[in-house]
């Protein structure tokens, strides 16, 4: 595991944009795993300016999205899907059959999670996946157990979770209590993960993470156990980090 410090947001975004860029420039149809959340903005800002420049070519990029709420349709500006689009998509020259986000609408949320494990499989498994970190660690919607989830599964938010999340809502009470999740499993199998933090709300869970001991208490920490992880993360998120600032 390497640990990269950024000074702030716009740094930690440029440098995490600039592994995606040089992923897609080595390998023109690989395979993204793609995050969301307030974290991947910056990033995507910058691989949309890649593309505007003219140094990056999306038209054979294929990609998989960690996540999706269940119970939100694709015209509702909550879904995944949508921030996808809004955010990075439409914004560059990716063919849309390309791009892959759970379905959280589908009528038998078990058999989705079955066919989108199955689709990652038939792309060849994930070159590069990007993660966010919830504040208890989460990766994904992956959040603390007794146990590792293996595969793509639906999941239970904890309260902690939708109270992080009900920014972005009217209320806490509109928040979906469920998502169709990538399982720890699933991302570790990623060839490469690159993982990015901002903000001091974050510093309690990378230390946990990469520091402490690995646990599905602390979802995150299981990419201890990865052969190629990169985390790039601000000052105030790595500000309780022993040794590395």
């Amino acid at each position: 595991m390497r640990i990269y410090e950024a000074k702030d947001y716009q740094e930690m975004s440029r440098k995490a944009a600039n592994i995606l860029a040089a992923q897609v420039i080595l390998k023109p149809d690989c395979v993204l795993g793609l995050a969301t959340g307030s974290s991947p903005i910056g990033t995507y800002d910058q691989l949309v300016e890649g593309y505007e420049k003219g140094d990056l070519d999306f038209s054979e990029v294929k990609t998989v999205n960690l996540d999706e709420y269940i119970g939100l349709d694709h015209e509702n500006d909550q879904s995944y899907y949508y921030f996808m689009h809004q955010h990075l998509f439409d914004r560059i020259n990716i063919d849309p059959a390309n791009t892959n986000v759970p379905n959280g609408m589908a009528e038998d949320i078990a058999a989705e999670c079955e066919r989108y494990e199955e689709l990652i499989r038939s792309l060849g498994g994930v070159d590069i996946q990007l993660l966010g970190i919830g504040r208890n660690g989460h990766i994904g919607f992956n959040e603390p157990a007794d146990s590792f989830d293996k595969m793509t599964h639906c999941v239970d938010l904890t309260e902690s979770t939708i109270e992080a999340n009900k920014r972005f809502f009217a209320s806490a009470d509109d928040v979906p209590r469920q998502a169709v999740s990538m399982g720890s499993g699933t991302i570790m199998k990623a060839k490469k993960i690159l993982l990015i933090a901002c903000g001091e709300d974050k510093a309690d869970a990378v230390a946990k993470s990469f520091f402490g001991p690995v646990t599905p208490e602390v979802p995150a920490s299981i990419l201890q156990l990865h052969s190629d992880v990169v985390v790039i993360a601000d000052t105030a998120a790595l500000s309780k980090c022993p040794g590395v600032l």
